[in-house]
């Protein structure tokens, strides 16, 4: 009787399960094991299957030897390594008067308390550095220096000038001699929004995001036109006559904060 290579493998096959299926039905018989092990025949062919509870049939057990499956390497985990977010750098051109902070709000504050600690106004100082800070901001105006430019022209908020405590004006817009109080405004964010608008009006020909609270603020922009002053030391003369240094003077308030 001639077998092809294959009959001869499923042969041997059936030949070594059978004896496992036989050791192991002597050992569940030994050892009283409740596992029960039937032998059927088919109809067809005489196949011979082995069911165990909870093992596999002698033709998924050929099949295994028959056509074994590879075994899979599990790949090593790699972490993640988290992404590194780019730090932002605020770039202190000091010079300008656009631009974004560099001093905190908490530097502002402290640096004022330092030199009074009890300023004269109508919001506690921590509110209206607040103020400055978004006021500015939204402008696109420095807040840290138009903060440092308050504390010059109002003394650290001691006042007195002609500028009282209630008129909210902090850099003395409309105060155009010892008798003229200049400009009042009704609430301090109103107030800071004016000196900001008017700093924007020297420095900008873009026109504010907020309604125009500067009384000032059209005849800078007539005179100026397209043309604008790009830093502090420019107000030198024209925010105040006759200036000299004036914008070189904010600037130490301003170095004078960063140190606080």
């Amino acid at each position: 009787m001639n077998f092809s290579k294959k009959g001869l493998g499923i042969a041997c096959a059936i030949g070594v399960l059978a004896i496992l299926t036989g050791s192991h039905s002597a050992m569940a018989k030994d050892t009283q094991d409740k596992t029960v092990v039937s032998v059927e025949r088919t109809a067809k062919g005489g196949t011979t299957h082995v069911n165990t509870n909870g093992r596999k049939s002698l033709e998924e057990r050929i099949h295994d030897i028959l056509y074994p499956q590879p075994e899979v390497t599990p790949e090593p985990v790699v972490e993640a390594k988290p992404v590194e977010q780019p730090v932002q750098v605020v770039e202190d051109n000091e010079m300008n008067i656009m631009g974004g902070a560099v001093a905190t709000r908490e530097q502002c504050v402290r640096y004022l308390l330092k030199h009074n600690p009890h300023p004269l106004l109508n919001t506690s100082p921590e509110k209206l550095v607040d103020y400055y800070y978004e006021e500015a901001s939204r402008e696109g105006v420095r807040p840290d220096i138009a903060f440092a430019q308050a504390l010059k022209e109002t003394g650290y908020f001691r006042y007195g000038g002609t500028v009282i405590p209630a008129q909210n004006n902090y850099c003395g817009l409309g105060t155009t001699s010892a008798s003229v109080k200049g400009a009042f405004f009704e609430t301090p964010q109103v107030g800071v929004r004016a000196h900001i608008q008017h700093l924007l009006a020297y420095a900008s020909t873009k026109s504010p995001t907020t309604p125009v609270v500067d009384p000032r603020y059209e005849m800078v922009r007539s005179s100026y036109g397209e043309n604008t002053l790009d830093e502090w030391q420019d107000l030198n003369g024209r925010w105040a006559v006759p200036g000299v240094g004036y914008g070189q003077s904010i600037l130490d308030y301003y170095h004078a904060i960063l140190e606080s």
